[in-house]
Formats: C-alpha cells, sequence, structure tokens
C-alpha cells in the first residue's frame, strides 16, 4: 500500500488487544471509611459504565444475579469466586475487602433483614444519614448503617432513615437498570441528600451509644460471658418499651425504633444491668454512667485488639549468645593499642 505522498506504509501483524492489555477494569474505585462492600460494588460499577442490576453477571454466577438484592447477599457471604474476581480486576486488597463485608463480624446478630420492601412498620435491609450523603464527595453507604440498633448519626445527632422520602421504597440501588449515582432513589429518583433531619432527643442518642459501646467492649474482650450483642436482650426491647410486644427490633422500620429508644430513655435502665455475671454488669454500670464514651471506648478496644493481636502472635526467643566469643572480643578491644589522632 502506498501513502499519497508517495511513500510506502507498511502494515504488520500485531500481538492480540487481549493479551496486550491489563487485567484491571478501567476505573479503579477506591473503598472509603467504614464503607459497605455493597456501596462499593455500586459505585464500582457505575464507573464503569455497567448499571448495577447487571454488574452481578460480571463477578459471575457465585454472586446471585437472580437475586434483586444481590450485592447485599455479598455483605454477609463473599464466596471465593468473587472474592478472585475483584481481587484480579480492582487490585483491591483482600484485607480490605474483607473489613468492607459483614462475614466475619461479631455484630451479625442485629443487623437488619435482608428486606428491600415491606409495610411502612416493618424494616428494610439498610438505613442511611442524608447530611453524611450530602458531605461525602462519591456519597456512600456506612457498614454501621446496618445495624438495628443504629438510629441516629453519631456525627450530626439526627435520625436515620431506611426509606425514600418521596415515594417511601427501600433502598435498593442493586436493583437500578441505569448509570445514576446510587443516592438517587431506584423507584422514583429522588435524592436521598434532600430528605429532612429526622429530630432524636438526647436521652434517645444516650442510650444508643451506651448499648454501642457495652457491644464494642463485650465483642472485642471475649472474656465476659453476659454478651449483649449476641443475646436476644435487645431483640426484646420493644417489648422492653412496652410498644410492640411480639416484634423484634431488626423488624422494625427505622421510625418505630427511634419510638422504642424514645420510650427507652423515659425508664430506668435495670433491663440492661440485670444478669448473673458481675463483671459484665459492673462495666455496663461505669458505661451508662459516662453516658456513653465512645471516644474513649475506642481507645480502649483498640488497645486491646492490640493486645490480643500480641498474645496471639508466637514470642519471640532472643538470640543465642557465645559468651566465650563475646568475652574474647571484649579483651581484643581493650588490649588493642590507641590508634594516634
Amino acid at each position: 500500500m502506498t501513502a499519497a505522498g508517495g511513500r510506502g506504509l507498511e502494515i504488520g501483524i500485531g500481538a492480540r488487544y487481549r493479551d496486550v492489555i491489563s487485567h484491571r477494569w478501567p476505573v479503579i474505585v477506591a473503598p472509603q471509611s467504614e464503607e459497605l462492600l455493597s456501596s462499593w460494588l455500586h459505585r464500582l460499577a457505575i464507573a464503569n459504565g455497567v448499571a448495577p442490576r447487571d454488574f452481578a453477571r460480571v463477578l459471575g454466577p457465585a454472586s446471585g444475579p437472580g437475586s434483586g438484592l444481590w450485592s447485599a447477599s455479598l455483605d454477609l457471604r463473599l464466596p471465593t469466586p468473587v472474592a478472585a474476581c475483584l481481587l484480579t480486576h480492582t487490585g483491591v486488597s483482600r484485607q480490605k475487602l474483607v473489613a468492607m463485608s459483614l462475614t466475619r463480624s461479631a455484630w451479625r446478630p442485629l443487623l437488619l433483614p435482608l428486606r428491600s420492601r415491606g409495610r411502612r412498620g416493618r424494616s428494610t435491609w439498610l438505613q442511611y444519614c442524608p447530611c453524611c450523603l450530602a458531605e461525602d464527595a462519591q456519597p456512600y453507604f456506612r457498614r454501621r448503617w446496618r445495624l438495628s440498633t443504629g438510629i441516629s448519626c453519631p456525627d450530626h445527632g439526627c435520625g436515620l432513615r431506611d426509606r425514600c422520602r418521596s415515594c417511601g421504597s427501600g433502598i435498593a440501588a442493586s436493583g437500578q437498570p441505569d448509570l445514576v449515582p446510587q443516592h438517587l432513589c431506584v423507584r422514583c429518583g429522588a435524592d436521598l441528600r434532600r430528605a429532612p433531619k429526622v429530630a432524636v432527643s438526647a436521652a434517645a442518642r444516650r442510650i444508643e451509644r451506651c448499648i454501642d459501646d457495652i457491644c464494642r467492649l463485650e465483642a472485642v474482650t471475649g472474656r465476659l460471658t453476659g454478651k449483649l450483642g449476641g443475646s436476644p436482650l435487645l431483640q426484646r426491647l420493644p417489648a422492653i418499651a412496652g410498644l410492640a410486644p411480639t416484634s423484634t427490633l431488626s423488624g422494625l422500620s427505622a421510625s418505630a425504633r427511634r419510638r422504642c429508644f424514645e420510650q427507652l430513655a423515659r425508664t430506668p435502665c435495670t433491663w440492661l444491668t440485670a444478669g448473673d455475671d458481675g463483671v459484665a454488669v459492673h462495666w455496663r454500670r461505669l458505661i451508662l454512667a459516662a453516658g456513653g464514651t465512645s471516644a474513649l471506648m475506642g481507645q480502649f478496644v483498640e488497645a486491646l485488639e492490640r493486645d490480643r493481636h500480641l498474645q496471639a502472635s508466637p514470642p519471640r526467643r532472643a538470640p543465642k549468645v557465645d559468651l566465650p566469643a563475646l568475652l574474647a572480643a571484649y579483651r581484643d578491644i581493650r588490649e588493642r593499642p590507641p590508634r594516634p589522632r
């Protein structure tokens, strides 16, 4: 073949495209602090030009593409083939994937059930704080928003929501068929960030902080027998509050759980300090007296985790010392003539 200027144009056979491109996907999204795995998967899908509803097919059959809440299911159980796919195509470490998931979480008994729709008084699987979403450069959903014991945002003090303000539907970003951010309602397109604030009394937020601190302490120590998070006590809070004797805490909507905590704040917390474990009761009373010590408890829990890690690590043995050789070297140094300055 000859070009217009009379110069020859050489054409050769190069390497196949699939052999020269990287295995990484075009756009890699960095996980945010305390981000939920499903939230990261939604952002990853949109960034690479795939609607969240269809992204399950990219991850393979193990991701459960037939489920409407396929990403929420991966929060609880991340199959090995899906994890391998994400490791290969994103480069995100396995440790970060595990940190975003709830597979090994001690909070699983307190998680909201995987339910995206239902009556107004029933829970959905995920909550959100409109103020947090509005402040995020890239709105994402937090892991703590899946807890049934969470009724308010610790950063903004407002109540958490579990439904779209406009149409009343639950959060279902995994069913989004379009390339739109996950903070837009799948059903009506309303912006979740614009939902008005929900007021929560200081007394109710105090009870919430105390329960959170107690659960964190008892989860990390492993030495207290009266574990609050794994016991049915918290699930019976609606009955203790006298609101819904037959309902569990995780079965109530966000608004119903707020009313439950508001009612609990008006009564003595004897239900929280009852039990046969004196050590557990003592710690609970200290936390209740302090009104929740989130910052201090966070430092204490981190120290306990470091201590447990050190105890689990094999002890380092001191290197063996050849004492005669050491004394001989010391004698040689002493007998060596000084160097002229």
